[in-house]
């Protein structure tokens, strides 16, 4: 998933230092701010309660024992519109490339590297520690885990690692992770233009299609073949950002979204079965790719330039803390609300996602809006 960059309040810890700093460094480093396009804040934040859905009522697993019973039976109709909420997943990816290409055009390595470290570690931290800290409780019957396991998950390399993992979430992270290094290494380091990300685009597309027939494990590690198209599709569409006349970047969405629903089908799909509750259609799982690329591309020219409500800066400021504590820490709720208090399913699936919301808004107020300044400046500052 990608992670928006965090506009500092006026008083905000950090603010004069990071400000200072700005006009000092070389450009580009230093560029003109962008007007910010608060439509895709708003996306992201439909994209994690699609998330949320799916984790909440959309399969079973940790969250049955949370309910009490499978949520096919605690939401006999929704479970099935809960299903495809997983695939708010492919649309951060598409996001994230297209956030990603905009934040690292004209950016020096340092800086783009900077502000990635600085955006992902606070909240990523906090919500480490917490959850870990609230699965070690007595009265929570989740198991927490080992000290040493939880201390690896602080790198953000557990799962290459062979770690257990304290967020389930975090894999998604992984894929992140392995998309800024390929987009640094090609594209930021040698400096960002058109061509540039073009030939990125299209060696990655071609790579990922080769590393898929060879089935070969290193080169899917490395070049993710069924998460590509969606960051692919997303540096496109920042391209038809830029350029809407651009026919080939017009091209390089185009076969990302054809390239991008067969993975999402093939990987989502299945035929009616007992053992499963989700039966997700091939039909639905292309309408939501779709809608996620579409939604994008809107943004990307224009077309939704008047949802441009200022609350929707917030909304996207709580979408990735959002995102790291709703899982886990949701389980925790809905066995409270719901087996504890008696509250009904949907004012449980409610209240839980408030409350998700809620502690959201305390990490980006008190650890993101604090640390991320600090954080980048720290990570600048020497030469």
């Amino acid at each position: 998933m990608s992670s928006p960059g965090t506009t500092l309040p006026k008083n905000s810890p950090g603010r004069d230092t990071a400000d200072t700093l700005a006009r000092t460094i070389p450009a580009p480093a230093a560029r003109r701010a962008r007007p910010r396009l608060r439509a895709l804040d708003g996306l992201r934040l439909i994209a994690a309660l699609m998330v949320a859905a799916y984790h909440y009522g959309g399969r079973d697993g940790e969250i049955t024992e949370a309910w009490g019973s499978s949520p096919r039976l605690q939401f006999p109709t929704a479970h099935n519109w809960f299903a495809y909420g997983c695939l708010g997943v492919q649309i951060f990816f598409v996001i994230s490339g297209f956030v990603i290409c905009m934040s690292g055009w004209g950016r020096p390595l340092r800086s783009f590297f900077a502000s990635r470290v600085s955006r992902l570690f606070p909240s990523y931290w906090a919500a480490i520690i917490l959850v870990t800290a609230v699965f070690a409780l007595p009265v929570v019957t989740y198991e927490a885990v080992a000290p040493s396991d939880a201390l690896v998950n602080l790198t953000m390399l557990q799962q290459p690692l062979g770690v257990d993992r304290v967020l389930g979430v975090c894999w998604t992270l992984w894929a992140e992770l392995r998309f800024y290094a390929l987009f640094a290494l090609f594209v930021v380091l040698p400096g960002a233009n058109r061509a540039r990300v073009i030939l990125f685009c299209a060696v990655w597309t071609l790579a990922a299609a080769v590393a898929e027939g060879a089935n070969e494990p290193l080169l899917d590690l490395v070049l993710m073949p069924e998460y590509a198209p969606f960051f692919i599709g997303g540096i496109g569409i920042y391209l038809v950002h830029r350029d809407r006349r651009d026919l080939t970047a017009w091209g390089i969405v185009g076969v990302s979204w054809l390239i991008g629903q067969h993975y999402a089908v093939s990987r989502l799909w299945h035929a009616p079965n007992p053992d499963f509750f989700s039966y997700r259609t091939s039909f639905g799982i292309i309408a939501v790719v779709t809608a996620g690329f579409a939604a994008v591309l809107l943004i990307a020219i224009g077309a939704l330039h008047r949802v441009d409500w200022q609350w929707l800066t917030v909304a996207g400021a709580l979408t990735y803390p959002f995102y790291l504590v709703h899982e886990h820490l949701g389980w925790v709720t809905v066995a409270a609300l719901h087996r504890g208090l008696g509250l009904p399913s949907y004012a449980t699936f409610a209240l839980t996602i408030g409350a998700m919301l809620t502690l959201a808004w305390l990490l980006n107020r008190f650890v993101e809006e604090r640390l991320t300044p600090l954080i980048r400046t720290g990570l600048l500052a020497r030469k």
